[in-house]
């Protein structure tokens, strides 16, 4: 087993110790729906992995037609610790094979929530797309939330941007 920072670890041979060491691995708790048992869970396919894999837990086969939406269940429930989130991220295979992406990117997951983990998926493709159970539907990345403490004031301070927005600073 690669300890972290020591011989064997993923990070440290890729280059990443030192000021780039990400934080220590928190723990996620899952729960399995009833009858979601035979589903993987929630998994990173490598080492360097950001997100972990989501499963459909349909119990059937799911046809999603062109332009359609679909609400797929993952036969999980998360506990994510107080401090974090969790973003919901489409696949990029199923995008770029199939055009099945995610309505809502990043859906968000938080803290507090208890609910079965659901992706809302679309089939932006020309043809139908069918879901399977058990198929890698979308990728759960865990990340760090800042939180804001609002101070309205009469002014904000001067930028050279300004005000200026939606393709503003070049690269259309």
């Amino acid at each position: 087993m690669a300890v972290l920072g020591g011989e064997g670890d993923p990070l440290r041979e890729a280059g990443m110790g030192g000021g780039n060491r990400p934080m220590a691995p928190i723990t996620l708790r899952i729960r399995r729906e009833r009858g979601a048992e035979d589903l993987p869970r929630p998994r990173y396919q490598s080492a360097l992995a950001a997100g972990m894999d989501l499963y459909a837990a349909v119990p059937q086969p799911v046809r999603m037609m062109p332009a359609e939406r679909c609400l797929i269940p993952t036969g999980i429930r998360v506990a994510i610790p107080a401090g974090y989130e969790g973003e919901v991220r489409p696949r990029s295979g199923l995008a770029l094979h199939h055009g099945i992406g995610m309505v809502n990117t990043p859906g968000t997951i938080d803290a507090d929530y208890r609910g079965e983990v659901r992706v809302l998926l679309i089939n932006h493709g020309h043809d139908p797309f069918t879901i399977t159970r058990g198929m890698r539907i979308a990728q759960l990345v865990i990340a760090p939330v800042a939180r804001a403490e609002i101070v309205e004031v009469d002014e904000l301070a001067e930028t050279d941007r300004g005000d200026g927005g939606f393709g503003h600073t070049g690269g259309h």
